[in-house]
């Protein structure tokens, strides 16, 4: 299952400007964060957790930005 992390990628742009100040920030390094934020890795709990904290995510938008399913695109 992939998740969709454009709602995350821009809540990263939007507080960090880079992926690599926030992979920092979160204490992984940058291969790191590109392969969960292109579903080649997980997020761990903590990772979660400590995510939403520099992220300012409220708790309760956490599924939005971290289990919206991804939606497969259908040929015609």
């Amino acid at each position: 299952m992939e998740f969709d992390y454009r709602k995350l990628k821009g809540k990263i742009k939007e507080i960090f400007d880079t992926q690599d100040a926030f992979a920092k920030a979160l204490g992984i390094s940058n291969v790191t964060i590109s392969l969960k934020l292109n579903n080649k890795a997980e997020f761990s709990q903590k990772e979660i957790d400590k995510a939403s904290d520099l992220l300012k995510i409220k708790k309760e938008e956490i599924p939005v930005y971290f289990f919206t399913k991804k939606v497969r695109e259908t040929e015609f």
